[in-house]
Formats: C-alpha cells, structure tokens, sequence
C-alpha cells in the first residue's frame, strides 16, 4: 500500500486534460468522502507569474502559501467526513515546496496519452509547452512515492479507465482498503461548490456530464511544437503506463 491510514486521504496526482475532474466528481459523489481541488493551484500562479485563466481571482481566492496548504492537507478533514479526496496536478509541485507532508496520504497516478492531452489542452490554450503537460513532474512525484513507501502506487490510464470505470473504482477502493460505492459511477450535471473559481475556463465537459463516458476513437493530427511536445513526453508516459493498475 502507498501510505493508506485511517482516516483516510487520497492524492490523486495528474497532468490537465487527464480525466481529474471526474475522477474528482467520482469520489465526491460517494457521500463519505470531502474533496479538494488543485489546493496548490494559487501559489503556482503566483510563484510563476504565469497567464492562465482567471489567474488573479484564483490568487485571491486560493491560499497562496504552500506551507499552509501542505499542513492543511493532512490536517483535519472538512466536514467530519473518513475520506479526503485530493485532486493535485503534478506541476504545481514547484520545486522548492518540500514533500514531508505526502507522508501521511495514500497516492495514486492518473496518466492519458500525451497526444489526446496536448489535442484537449490546445481546446483551452493558444500553446502548450512539456512543463504546462506536467509528465516530467509527474515520473519525478511517481519515483520519490515508490521510494518512500517501498511500493508502486496505482497508476490509472485514463483511455483504460473509461473501457470499465466500475471494475477500476472497485479495484482502486479495494486497494485503499474501502468499500466500493455504486454512485462513484454516476453524479448530477452542473458546478460543484467544490470546484475551483476556475472552472468556468476548464469544467464544461464535466458539468454537462452525468458519469463516465467510453472513449472514442479520434485521429488527431498534432504539428510543429504541439507535435514536439508530444513526442517529448511519450518516453515518460510509457514509463508510468508499464505501472498501470491492473483489473
């Protein structure tokens, strides 16, 4: 196990377009179970100075101090609830913020195909660079996690993910030493109070949505730096997708 504990938090670490939102949906639908999205999201923007959508509302919104956030994460869970869903994207572990505080969760890994995430990315996003993708960080935050806890953590393939979301969810609560809950599979459409203050730029697919959908076969044809980029990050997501949870 990757640092299960009772009560129980969870983090879900990600690249964007990488199926996180609904995942999130999933896990907060359960009933038992406080989420939290993108905690690291304000201190990102305001570390980097980078231009993303409704960037000072999620600064002012958001807690802009990592130690903060880090201690809140595994402090008390909200609401009284025994699980702490936490959706975290692998690039907003900047590198100064220090990583003792992953010691008291559970962690697991979703991947997607680099060319379908950089195809969805560039539907929100005039460009797209590796780092915006967040693999590199992602095999580095997989590494350290294998290393501190003697074991690999679940690894979930988005495109594999969606061909049987039920025997996954099952699989991966089992894993956490949870019981399986048949509204993981379906949620009402619409916003969340959960949702970060961004998820008008990023959420409409998952507000229209009322569970999981199969994948669908799509040619996409990426070219010039779209293209390079995700060419760059397929060695990395190859090396996570031999770590795949298996069901």
């Amino acid at each position: 196990m990757s640092g299960t504990c009772e009560p129980l938090r969870i983090a879900m670490w990600s690249g964007p377009r990488n199926l996180s939102t609904a995942m999130m949906r999933a896990w907060e639908n359960r009933g038992d179970c406080f989420v939290s999205d993108e905690p690291f999201y304000a201190h990102y923007l305001a570390e980097t100075g980078l231009d993303h959508p409704a960037r000072d509302e999620v600064i002012a919104d958001g807690e802009s101090d990592w130690r903060k956030v880090a201690a809140a994460m595994v402090g008390e869970i909200p609401q009284g609830q025994p699980i702490w869903y936490q959706k975290h994207m692998c690039h907003h572990m900047l590198a100064h913020i220090d990583h003792d505080w992953m010691g008291g969760l559970a962690h697991a890994f979703l991947i997607r195909d680099p060319v379908e995430v950089v195809a969805s990315y560039l539907r929100s996003r005039s460009s797209v660079t590796v780092d915006d993708i967040g693999l590199p960080q992602e095999v580095r935050l997989f590494d350290e996690v294998c290393d501190r806890f003697g074991t690999a953590p679940p690894v979930i393939d988005a495109d594999e993910f969606l061909l049987d979301p039920e025997a996954h969810l099952r699989a991966l609560c089992t894993r956490f030493g949870i019981p399986f809950r048949t509204g993981m599979l379906h949620w009402p459409a619409g916003p969340r109070d959960s949702d970060g203050i961004w998820a008008p730029h990023w959420y409409a697919a998952v507000w229209n949505s009322t569970g999981f959908e199969p994948p669908h076969a799509r040619d996409i044809a990426l070219d010039g730096e779209a293209a390079r980029v995700a060419e760059t990050c397929r060695p990395l997501y190859e090396k996570l997708l031999k770590h795949r949870f298996q069901v």
